[in-house]
């Protein structure tokens, strides 16, 4: 580490000393492509709502290969509480979403599972046991992604065609193995708000990318470590007024509107009233479409002509 003005610095490697062959091949491995916002929405709706889940439950800690009985019940409320008041509340809305579910958790919960494919709500990949996939071994990655869409569809009949990746970033390979499978969008990448095509090395993907981003996302506002400085600052009143104005600018713009929440966080009664809350604002505008990634993405695609 180095010291300087009192703060620590990580050591780094000197990519000053990088010649431009290789900062261009780092930078160029996956980037953003041709935006694949279309004119129009489906029956001309004004903008897309892509609400989605990350049922991650117990595997927020078994992924440290931790054994706190006090921190699995905390995931464990998001199965037990969370996923049941969230489906309540889309079923009042008419608002399909997306669940990305690590395999572990398929298998913990498969009865929570099936319950969200017959609501009619999509299920996507999210690991195995919510590894950081970006630190994985090449064939470690690709073995545990591809048991974990076996999984999901051995407990839920249905083949998942999206992936959201748990740590929200690629390996150098990743990107390979979601082409392998045939999947036709990533939801992990933050190159825009509305969707694009990836591409890889230069060359498009076909792969449509439905940005994510920390502002979008619950577990910013109310994550809680107790043995850190973790501690949820932000308000529910807070937080329901950034997801609202990022709801807002994207109905102007007439694009995505794409949010992560977790069960157990937004779960919580002092928290699930901010998804009510966005749900009765988006409702009260017309020319609003809401939907499942998949379908999305399969929009995207056919606007795009993309095969």
């Amino acid at each position: 580490m180095v010291k300087k003005t009192g703060h620590s610095i990580p050591d780094q490697p000197e990519s000053w000393r990088w010649p431009e062959k290789q900062w261009r091949e780092v930078v160029n491995k996956i980037r953003a492509g041709k935006s694949l916002n279309p004119d129009t929405w489906p029956n001309g709706a004004r903008v897309a709502v892509a609400l989605s889940f990350d049922s991650d439950h117990e595997t927020q800690t078994l992924r440290w290969g931790h054994h706190s009985p006090g921190k699995l019940s905390q995931g464990e409320y998001g199965s037990r509480v969370g996923v049941p008041k969230i489906l309540d509340l889309l079923s009042h809305y008419s608002a399909p979403s997306t669940f990305f579910v690590p395999a572990v958790i398929a298998m913990l919960h498969p009865d929570e599972q099936r319950r969200v494919i017959a609501e009619g709500h999509e299920i996507g990949i999210h690991s195995w046991i919510h590894e950081l996939n970006s630190a994985l071994e090449p064939e470690d990655e690709r073995d545990l992604q591809m048991r974990a869409a076996d999984k999901l569809e051995e407990v839920c009949g249905v083949r998942p065609v999206g992936i959201r990746t748990p740590s929200w970033d690629f390996s150098p390979h990743t990107m390979s193995i979601i082409r392998e499978m045939g999947l036709i969008y990533d939801s992990s990448l933050m190159a825009d708000d509305d969707p694009y095509e990836i591409l890889e090395d230069g060359k498009a993907t076909g792969v449509v990318e439905l940005p994510v981003e920390w502002i979008r996302d619950d577990a910013p506002y109310w994550a809680m470590d107790r043995f850190s400085g973790l501690r949820p600052y932000t308000p529910p009143s807070g937080v329901a007024e950034i997801f609202m104005r990022e709801f807002d600018g994207a109905y102007k713009d007439g694009g995505l509107f794409l949010l992560t929440m977790h069960p157990h966080f937004i779960g919580h009664r002092s928290r699930i009233q901010v998804l009510e809350e966005l749900l009765a604002h988006i409702k009260s505008h017309p020319d609003v479409w809401i939907a499942t990634h998949a379908d999305i993405a399969r929009y995207c695609r056919d606007k795009a002509g993309i095969k």
